[in-house]
């Protein structure tokens, strides 16, 4: 068997590769826009090979050539593998050879990643989310034209009729070109995002887990999917404490001694879905009473809705987390002195 680590650059890679049958070890730069690397891999079709990448962007080609020619990949959490580098000095050689280290004393920390069809599903709720960043930026400047024109509508510019007077406006060469162009691209965009929401729906249908997030109020099917694809396996994360740090939906912290200094949210993870959770908790807390408490009670305390907003987006990923842990749907919550909960003498 040969292990590889491999330092993982967008147009090359530097590895180091031990073949622990004969003991040979090798030193390489592969490029990739020439073939070169794929050729290298390519000449162990066969052969048992193992290689250990730190976790980066721009693998997928890498990913789709080692699988097809059934070698291991094996991604590395970045940071605790800086974090187990004996030196502090850090070249592309040292990089790699500290990645074969890893993998040869079996300590290299390895991560979970979704597998191709999971991956091309977070690609269509990513460009679908993008899509709906465009509309709206549109929707503004539509705004700014109307508003520029003693047209203060809000919402109602987005009517039939909103869009009646919008277009009925007498406006300067250059000024209707732009909300020509801006209603057009508008246009195009709902019918864009109009697709992709239903492509999300199938997606989400034939999830039972997703399935399972949407009895929750405000969990749409494109949340409850990014959770899912997201998040994975649920049992990986011991505690809920545990996924809302890997969503970064936890204080940074800088503690020294008795004294215990807490930040802003850590912003880990992935971003689209700590958005998602936001945007969703925003909905839920208008049809859960439990969270709507908790949000009027913390915007009273703390005069600032933004940290209000988080809390909401963290119970709520708390509550997807044990449902699906539990493989239960969304359960009302009962207050104390309802019905139900008689409260004794």
């Amino acid at each position: 068997m040969k292990i590889i680590g491999c330092d993982f650059h967008p147009s090359f890679q530097q590895i180091a590769m031990l073949d622990l049958a004969t003991g040979e070890y090798t030193r390489k730069k592969l490029l990739h826009a020439s073939g070169e690397a794929a050729e290298f891999y390519r000449r162990m079709r066969g052969e048992p090979v193992r290689v250990g990448v730190e976790a980066t962007g721009s693998t997928r080609w890498f990913e789709r050539l080692l699988e097809e020619l059934g070698q291991e990949l094996v991604m590395g959490d970045a940071t605790r593998i800086r974090g187990l580098a004996p030196r502090k000095q850090k070249t592309d050689v040292r990089d790699a050879d500290h990645l074969l280290d890893l993998l040869q004393r079996g300590q290299f920390p390895a991560i979970w990643v979704p597998s191709g069809e999971e991956r091309d599903l977070r690609e269509l709720v990513r460009h679908r989310h993008k899509l709906v960043q465009m509309r709206t930026r549109v929707k503004n400047q539509l705004q700014h034209v109307a508003l520029n024109e003693g047209l203060q509508k809000k919402r109602q510019l987005w009517t039939q009729a909103g869009r009646q007077w919008l277009q009925q406006l007498q406006l300067p060469r250059w000024t209707q070109r732009r909300r020509e162009d801006l209603l057009q691209l508008l246009e195009e965009l709902g019918s864009k995002i109009g697709e992709l929401d239903q492509a999300v729906a199938e997606a989400a249908d034939q999830d039972g887990r997703v399935r399972l997030l949407q009895t929750h109020p405000g969990v749409g099917p494109v949340t409850a999917l990014a959770f899912v694809l997201v998040v994975g396996d649920v049992a990986r994360f011991r505690r809920s404490k545990h996924l809302t740090s890997y969503l970064g939906l936890i204080p940074s912290e800088d503690s020294s001694g008795s004294r215990r200094r807490l930040g802003a949210i850590s912003k880990q993870g992935n971003t689209l879905v700590r958005t998602l959770l936001v945007e969703a908790g925003q909905s839920a807390a208008r049809y859960d009473p439990e969270l709507r408490r908790a949000y009027q009670r913390l915007c009273r305390t703390k005069q600032h809705t933004g940290t209000a907003k988080v809390m909401v987006a963290r119970k709520l990923a708390v509550r997807l987390y044990w449902m699906l842990k539990t493989q239960r749907p969304y359960r009302p919550a009962r207050r104390q002195d309802s019905p139900s909960h008689s409260v004794s003498a």
